[in-house]
This record gives C-alpha cells, sequence and structure tokens, in this order.
C-alpha cells in the first residue's frame, strides 16, 4: 500500500504537469544532453518528450539507462526514426512548433508566446535542426546572448527556454489555482503513476532477491 505521503506528493506534482508544452530532440546523441533535457522536463512539468534520430548511434540505446534522478520514470519519451512521422504527431498534439535556428526571421526566446500548446524543437549538437523537421516549424527562435562565443550547449539552451515557459506559465496561473488538467485528467494521472511506481518497487524487490 503506498504511503499517503506519497500519494499526496503525486498530486501536488500532477496538479502542476504541462502536457501542452514539449520538446523535441533531433539527432542529440550525447546522453549526458539527453539525461539533463529530461530532468529540466520533469522539473518544469512536462510529461511527454519526442526523441529523433534518423541515423542509427550507440547512445540513442542509452536513454533510458543515464537519465539520472529518476526523471525517465515520469516522462512519456517518444522515439521516431523518421522526421516525418515524428513531426506529424507532434503536429497532431501540440499547436505550435518553434526551433532554434538560426534565420533572417528568427524572433528572440522572450518574445515568444510560450503559454500556448507549443513544441520546442533543438537540433544536434553540431549541424543544428535540419531542412527537413524545419518544414514543419511555424517559427524560429534565438535565446539573447552577449558574449564574445554565441554559443550554448544544447541542454542549457533547452532548460533556458523551458523556465522562461515556466515563468510565463506561471504568471497565468497553470501551476496554481488554473491548472492545464482538469480534475478527471489529474485523476487519470494519478492512476498511472501510482502503477509505474508500483512496478519500479517490483522491479527493485525482484532485483534484489536475485542478488
Amino acid at each position: 500500500m503506498m504511503q499517503p505521503e506519497r500519494v499526496a506528493r503525486f498530486k501536488e506534482v500532477i496538479k502542476c504537469r504541462q502536457p501542452n508544452l514539449t520538446v523535441v530532440l533531433e539527432n542529440v546523441h550525447d546522453p549526458h544532453n539527453i539525461s539533463a533535457v529530461l530532468r529540466t522536463c520533469d522539473s518544469v512539468g512536462i510529461t511527454d518528450v519526442y526523441v529523433l534520430y534518423t541515423k542509427v548511434h550507440k547512445n540513442r540505446l542509452e536513454l533510458g539507462k543515464r537519465s539520472s534522478s529518476g526523471a525517465r520514470k515520469w516522462i512519456n519519451v517518444h522515439l521516431y526514426n523518421d522526421v516525418d512521422d515524428c513531426m506529424k504527431a507532434v503536429k497532431a498534439k501540440y499547436d505550435k512548433i518553434y526551433a532554434t535556428h538560426l534565420s533572417e526571421d528568427a524572433v528572440g526566446l522572450y518574445d515568444l508566446d510560450l503559454t500556448e500548446s507549443v513544441a520546442l524543437l533543438f537540433g544536434n549538437e553540431h549541424s543544428g535542426v535540419s531542412e527537413e523537421a524545419l518544414k514543419y516549424c511555424d517559427g524560429n527562435f534565438l535565446i539573447p546572448q552577449f558574449g564574445m562565443v554565441k554559443s550554448l550547449n544544447i541542454s542549457v539552451a533547452c532548460a533556458v527556454s523551458l523556465y522562461e515557459g515556466l515563468r510565463q506559465r506561471k504568471e497565468k496561473g497553470f501551476y496554481d489555482d488554473s491548472p492545464v488538467l482538469n480534475e478527471a485528467e489529474q485523476e487519470a494521472m494519478l492512476g498511472e503513476y501510482q502503477n509505474r511506481h508500483e512496478r519500479w518497487i517490483d522491479f527493485v524487490d525482484k532485483y534484489i532477491e536475485a542478488k
């Protein structure tokens, strides 16, 4: 039987979940970057993350193993190997897709309305977002930088962007009195989180017995 304190913690977290905000990672292969992104996503209440690999890479299989702090357990990670399939799935669930991409029409991060139903697309550590993925985007954005080297690690760029989303959404009460999920949706998620918790405890118990 789950302790009342644990149930209360689940309810507290679920009330702050933001199912209409997501991150799409395209060919981000460094497992440390992926782990950092997942931790940030969990911290701001994101429920789903989309990971796109158009090239086979050994680190893709380490996605679940290297996600520290248990963030992977509470986030639905959707894996794709086809750009069209991935972006169409994102388009079907989120109203807008914005990419971190240097272009003439790119706007500053702080000019975006991140209280909308939004997906933020981050590309490869070296080559950025592909032209194929950009076709599905509603706009491009840049993070203001004023140093000599205008470059941020992808996990840092993602954290900066998501916490701007958190700031905007908190002002709208999405983490307080105006949650994105209604009561029925919160109750359904509570049941799912309890199932995940029980499966994890069962896995740990079996592991200990095997040792």
